[in-house]
């Protein structure tokens, strides 16, 4: 979670912090209908009404709620309120947790305690059992006594060291107070309801900085013990150690001027190969390291490699425990714009991480989990076409939500790509580039690879199998856009081409707000059925 202000972002400097939260005192319990928590002691400025005329808080009878004109319908937003950080990301019977700091009456960026214009930071929740179709729950975490509700990770405790319960899951999260420690909230009933560890803070304030936040918490198999990365400060990342969550040993420091909020750390193996693996760690902006990791000391090989090069990606975090083994990504697609929108940002969709050799050494590669396939209708397909100049294959295709794969050898042609809206995704020189973002890419054996997901205010771009990968934000002019395939000054030709439009994944969300409590099953949509995008011929 940030605390400064950066380009761009209505965040608030430490001087601001600390000025406004200085003022917290008065604490009172808010009826859990309105904030969609079972009676939590929080703060009596959470009722505070900045916001609360441009995001109403009971919508439920709304007929375009998740269809509007700049909804995403394939990434994850909350029905209204702002979102960033997502946080917690647990696997448990079935069900993947996601969690984000969000603020349901505005939308604006949340704030500590007693800002005098911004709520302070809780965490939303919402649960998938496919990593497309989301069911929004009510808040997970409210603020109390130390703090906001900043960034963290969730763990499921499926040995009970901590003594909450077997496969409890266990939160562990940012107080923003002043100064900012980290605690612990518990769930016995899959996430439904939360509890408070008695004795939070479990880690005090470090002295480094007033801001020390993000925890990441894992388990170490080979000593049986947790580990927790905590951001200190920009470039310092402090490794504690704990048998039971409840209590943690300094182990190690990991200091490097790219390491900057949100760290995450995890092993992989190296081309699939089981008993050769590598551990990743990176920061909120996604710069990572390849090396080894004992339990307590980080020792980096290779990096800093920058793991993303679109616009908008952000403060990515992992899914601990899937039990396929896969190790999926989700961001925040930080500084999207979404005008006369209930909401306010989207996440990444999730991507699978694999670490793979190249030529240039070992490298992360990320690529779209293979769950969107069920959005999927009849794709257009092409084989082995020659491209030239004036020559559009696609030119009777249009729509507003698409996954396109392609495979291309650039032949002559000083350039080729994809037009569609009023941007494209171009191969040239080299570079592949999009939205005013750019990054190298070779041909493998004298052929591109590309995957293209396009939603209705983002463009993610995966080269070569996801070796490069682009997510960035946009604000297209109309509803549709057609498809144009085009070669520039030469050929090329199109080893193979699939276009599948995409269904809309909202209709199995229950449209609950997302600051009302769940009580009992919610609604069902009428059909079973994800509706389609847009997606016809011209």
């Amino acid at each position: 979670m940030k605390t400064s202000r950066r380009s761009g972002d209505p965040g608030m400097t430490r001087r601001e912090f600390v000025g406004a939260a200085s003022a917290l005192a008065a604490f009172t319990i808010v009826p859990r209908h309105v904030l969609g928590g079972p009676g939590n002691a929080v703060p009596s400025d959470t009722l505070n009404t900045a916001g609360m005329g441009v995001v109403g808080q009971d919508d439920s009878d709304r007929t375009d709620a998740f269809t509007e004109r700049y909804r995403p319908q394939f990434h994850y937003t909350t029905r209204k309120g702002w979102i960033n950080d997502p946080c917690g990301l647990v696997y448990l019977d079935g069900e993947y947790h996601l969690f984000n700091d969000h603020n349901p009456f505005g939308l604006d960026i949340p704030g500590p305690l007693n800002h005098p214009g911004k709520p302070p930071s809780r965490w939303s929740h919402a649960v998938s059992k496919d990593l497309v179709h989301w069911e929004e729950l009510p808040i997970a975490i409210l603020p109390d006594k130390l703090g906001a509700i900043f960034s963290g990770s969730g763990v499921v405790d499926k040995d009970n060291t901590a003594s909450f319960g077997h496969n409890a899951i266990v939160l562990c999260y940012t107080s923003a107070g002043i100064p900012f420690s980290q605690s612990l909230s518990y769930s016995n009933d899959r996430g439904r309801t939360w509890k408070r560890y008695a004795k939070n803070p479990v880690v005090p304030n470090q002295g480094v900085d007033d801001t020390e936040r993000d925890p990441r918490v894992f388990w170490h198999e080979s000593t049986k013990r947790w580990v927790m990365g905590l951001h200190l400060r920009r470039g310092h990342v402090r490794f504690f150690t704990s048998p039971n969550l409840r209590d943690w040993t300094h182990a190690s420091d990991f200091e490097h001027p790219s390491m900057h909020e949100c760290p995450d750390l995890f092993r992989l193996p190296v081309d699939g190969k089981a008993g050769d693996e590598k551990w990743v760690l990176y920061g909120a902006g996604f710069r990572y390291f390849v090396g080894t990791f004992d339990g307590k000391r980080f020792t980096p090989q290779a990096g800093p490699i920058r793991g993303d090069y679109g616009r908008n990606f952000y403060a990515a975090q992992t899914w601990t425990n899937l039990p396929d083994g896969r190790r999926v990504q989700i961001a925040w697609m930080r500084g999207g714009r979404y005008p006369g929108m209930p909401f306010n940002q989207q996440q990444s969709f999730p991507c699978k991480l694999t670490l793979r050799t190249t030529t240039e050494g070992i490298r992360l590669f990320r690529y779209p989990v293979k769950e969107i396939e069920s959005l999927h209708t009849a794709p257009v397909r092409l084989k082995n076409h020659a491209l030239k100049p004036g020559d559009n294959p696609l030119s009777g295709i249009s729509g507003d939500l698409f996954d396109i794969e392609m495979e291309i050898d650039p032949g002559d042609a000083a350039e080729f790509g994809l037009r569609l809206y009023e941007t494209a995704i171009a191969f040239a020189g080299g570079k592949i580039s999009c939205l005013g973002a750019a990054a190298d890419l070779s041909p493998v054996n004298g052929t591109i690879k590309l995957r293209i997901l396009v939603d209705r205010t983002s463009i993610e771009v995966f080269g070569n199998d996801g070796l490069v990968s682009m997510t960035s934000c946009f604000l297209p002019k109309n509803k549709t856009t057609g498809l144009e395939l085009y070669a520039r000054e030469g050929h090329g030709q199109v080893h193979s081409l699939s276009v599948a439009a995409l269904k809309r994944c909202h209709a199995a969300r229950t449209g609950r707000s997302s600051v009302r409590p769940r009580e009992g099953r919610a609604p069902q949509s009428k059909s079973s059925q994800p509706q389609p995008g847009r997606f016809s011929p011209t």
